[in-house]
């Protein structure tokens, strides 16, 4: 399985239209991927190869190449109240979800082609945390999450599929914290770590839907250096957690 593991971090080109409706107090922003420097310098991830078929292999590639990081444990859901105070809803009426970010996040949205888009959000100052949502097109031979096993195997298979820890000389290391559905989603929590490097802390939301035309999967990840994590991991939970399909 191929790794695409680090946090992109790519300049985006110029802003363009885009339907989505973005209830945040920061600019809307709709971009194509590509190498070249905007003013805004905004930073998201993009990953995968672009084909709108997939096996079953090959779609769990696509969770695996969305990760940013992602450590998380499904739970009840957040407070209204709370979710008001420190977080703005964003709403994208066309990909069909919303989720709630934090308030004063800045956001960047792409398209690769007409079945894939991401979404990322991630705080002004300079930090390693962020919160994406991809969507990639599947094969029409996967209509339920379960289509690619039980949330545990799911996530067993998408952990062991980033682990390079057993190589000589080791790399990347993986490992699984915790796995749950619920809300019709696996929540996935892992961390990531090269060698010589600090803890990636990783939380992730995986879902599905039908567009009319195709299914779609959804992977909501969360990431945050162990380091941050008194500054990062309630705000970046509770994003994930609030993320629901529309």
């Amino acid at each position: 399985m191929a790794s695409v593991l680090a946090a992109c971090s790519l300049p985006l080109a110029s802003p363009s239209t885009h339907s989505s409706s973005i209830h945040l107090g920061i600019p809307r922003l709709s971009h194509r991927w590509e190498r070249a420097q905007s003013d805004e310098g905004i930073r998201a991830c993009v990953c995968g190869d672009g084909r709108d078929g997939v096996q079953r292999r090959e779609a769990l590639l696509w969770v695996v190449s969305s990760v940013v990081s992602s450590p998380f444990v499904a739970a009840n859901a957040l407070a209204e109240t709370d979710l008001q105070e420190e977080f703005n809803t964003y709403e994208d009426e066309t990909n069909k979800f919303k989720i709630s970010v934090p308030r004063g996040w800045m956001v960047g949205t792409g398209e690769t082609n007409s079945i894939k888009s991401v979404t990322a959000f991630y705080p002004e100052e300079a930090s390693d945390s962020n919160v994406s949502v991809v969507i990639t097109g599947i094969g029409p031979d996967f209509t339920r999450l379960e289509s690619f096993g039980k949330v545990d195997e799911f996530a067993e298979n998408l952990v062991n599929g980033l682990d390079r820890s057993w190589r000589r000389p080791p790399g990347l290391a993986a490992k699984l914290i915790d796995s749950k559905a619920s809300n019709g989603l696996y929540y996935i929590e892992y961390t990531l770590q090269n060698p010589g490097e600090r803890r990636r802390r990783v939380l992730s939301a995986v879902g599905m839907a039908f567009n009319g035309w195709y299914n779609r999967l959804y992977t909501v990840t969360g990431q945050f250096m162990d380091d941050e994590s008194e500054k990062y991991r309630s705000q970046i939970e509770k994003a994930v957690k609030s993320f629901r399909l529309t």
